[in-house]
């Protein structure tokens, strides 16, 4: 049922929607709330990006193997690269050492200035050390380890998923 349900649109646009919201919030958070986004906050925030472009290839032709196979590998390397992200972020916060900092600006590759382009989305001027929001006693990047982890659950399902006989095979 999961890989029939992968091989349908709406699957694909569902995960859209969830990044949309998520990085609606980021942008909501900078600049309603004018919390500053940090230099991991905005690599956490490329990582949400590349899983909202997996969302978009595998609902091009979520039939064609191809198209979902190249989905689910940028959806995992995007919530990997995220979770991971955003577990330093976390030990930036929780554990202060002034060997271990995140870097004072944003690095790009010189063909994608993401930050020139876009600064109101991709310039970092906030502090990875400061807690500058919580809810249920969570900072962001706790709240992003959660949802990075959620993805990567929901992944592996999705995957295990795809050698499995359905109905319709």
């Amino acid at each position: 049922m999961l890989k029939d349900f992968s091989k349908g649109r709406l699957s694909w646009l569902l995960l859209l929607a969830f990044i949309v919201f998520f990085e609606a919030c980021a942008l909501f958070f900078q600049h309603v709330m004018m919390l500053g986004p940090c230099v991991m906050c905005i690599y956490e925030r490329v990582a949400m990006l590349a899983i909202g472009v997996a969302a978009l290839i595998g609902a091009i032709a979520p039939n064609n193997p191809i198209s979902r196979w190249l989905g689910l590998a940028g959806w995992g390397f995007g919530a990997y690269k995220g979770l991971t992200l955003a577990l330093e972020h976390v030990d930036y916060q929780f554990n202060p050492s002034p060997f271990a900092t995140c870097d004072l600006f944003v690095t790009f590759p010189s063909w994608a200035p993401l930050n020139q382009w876009a600064p109101w989305m991709f310039e970092a001027y906030g502090d990875c050390s400061k807690v500058v929001w919580q809810f249920l006693e969570l900072s962001m990047p706790q709240w992003l380890v959660i949802v990075f982890a959620g993805n990567l659950v929901a992944f592996g399902f999705v995957v295990i998923s795809q050698f499995v006989r359905s109905k319709n095979d």
